[in-house]
């Protein structure tokens, strides 16, 4: 039998566990997915979230561990995307008279959309509903990540259920932050903004200031859609939000990421890399092939340099690498004191490096170098001078 998670007196965890998720939109999720519900015991029975559809039995059984689903009184739908509002219909068949409120008019829209007109009821930012002993306090976050988001407040437990700001795509078997290895929790929370929040920077910075105003003692626990509770490190948490991830400042690190055919690429990309090394700049080498995109996109987050390599493939760059221009460009990364370093070599024309030149200069990098194109395959001179180059630059 599935069991609840007391995360506090009369406020339960319900969701599910996916282990075997290995990917999500493009993203990999090499530890899994959680999807995140949350059940509230008051005067007014409430719950915060679903599941995705598949996961009904789970979420059932969870609900029936602490009590009998059909007594639910409300449903309070933070974000309307499918791993979260799968079983609103599955709440709402069980008991008709449920209300179900959304961000208005967004989420009211959405939720229509996705599952016809089942009463659903919008709020908005200042919003309150009393529970009972409890008031429940919504604040709309539009943009993180979709038109709709909201978090809602417990002011009575101090438990903020943020939706996706704060996430993780991490799958474990307890539920949270301090009962796993903080490094580990940390690392997915910011790859989770990488390839999920970070194209809406300022609307995350917002929510951010919103949380901030609530005051520093007003809350015990940060409950998001995914991943484990915050609840030992709610600092740890906000402050890589405010001063890492939505503050769109720049490390003085490196990254290289390239594709290669016969190895010239790959010389060319390990000369840059050291010399990034010799200038003493932290220097972080990646094969596409080898590396999937998300976790590139993790690595770039915050990088000064950004150097791209691929040879000329029928006139273009390599699909890995076009793959990831692609999925890069989707998340926004524009930043005026990004160095971009497109690189590759070539046999008839420089057409590889050329086109990753004008991905990078089309979301706004500065590209001090030009394009470090080779003929062929470099020689050790070639190499010493790429090398000098990137030593040059970084000084």
């Amino acid at each position: 039998m599935l069991s609840a998670v007391r995360i506090k007196p009369d406020v339960y965890w319900v969701g599910a566990v996916d282990w075997n998720a290995r990917s999500f939109h493009g993203y990999s999720t090499e530890d899994g997915i959680t999807y995140n519900a949350y059940l509230i015991l008051d005067e007014k029975v409430t719950l915060i979230d679903t599941a995705k559809i598949t996961f009904k039995d789970e979420l059932l059984a969870r609900i029936s561990s602490v009590i009998d689903p059909s007594k639910i009184d409300i449903l309070v739908c933070n974000h309307v995307e499918m791993d979260h509002s799968g079983n609103v219909p599955t709440i709402k068949e069980l008991n008709p008279n449920v209300r179900i409120l959304a961000s208005a008019p967004q989420g009211v829209k959405g939720l229509t959309a996705h599952y016809h007109d089942l009463g659903f009821e919008g709020v908005k930012t200042g919003d309150t509903l009393e529970i009972g002993k409890r008031t429940l306090t919504f604040v709309q976050t539009p943009m993180v990540h979709w038109p709709d988001n909201m978090v809602t407040y417990d002011a009575y437990d101090k438990i903020l259920f943020s939706n996706d700001a704060f996430g993780q795509h991490f799958a474990s078997s307890t539920r949270f932050d301090d009962e796993n290895d903080l490094g580990e929790v940390m690392k997915q929370a910011r790859k989770y903004y990488a390839n999920i929040v970070q194209p809406y920077r300022m609307q995350a910075a917002n929510a951010v200031k919103a949380v901030r105003k609530l005051g520093p003692d007003a809350i015990d626990i940060i409950a998001p859609a995914h991943g484990v509770c915050w609840r030992s490190h709610v600092a740890d948490i906000l402050d890589a939000y405010e001063n890492v991830y939505t503050s769109g400042k720049l490390e003085e690190k490196a990254l290289v990421a390239y594709d290669s055919m016969w190895g010239s690429t790959d010389k060319m990309a390990h000369a840059i890399a050291d010399g990034f090394l010799a200038a003493g700049v932290p220097v972080r080498l990646m094969d596409v092939k080898c590396t999937h995109i998300s976790d590139v996109m993790e690595e770039f987050l915050d990088c000064k340099y950004v150097a791209m390599g691929s040879p000329t493939l029928n006139s273009q760059m390599m699909p890995p690498m076009a793959e990831l221009m692609t999925y890069m460009k989707g998340l926004s990364p524009k930043n005026e004191c990004r160095v971009g370093i497109p690189f590759g070599s070539y046999g008839w024309a420089p057409l590889g490096p050329k086109s990753i030149a004008s991905e990078l200069e089309g979301v706004g990098f500065d590209l001090p170098l030009g394009t470090l194109a080779c003929n062929w395959i470099p020689d050790q001179a070639y190499l010493d001078d790429l090398r000098q180059k990137i030593v040059d630059l970084a000084k």
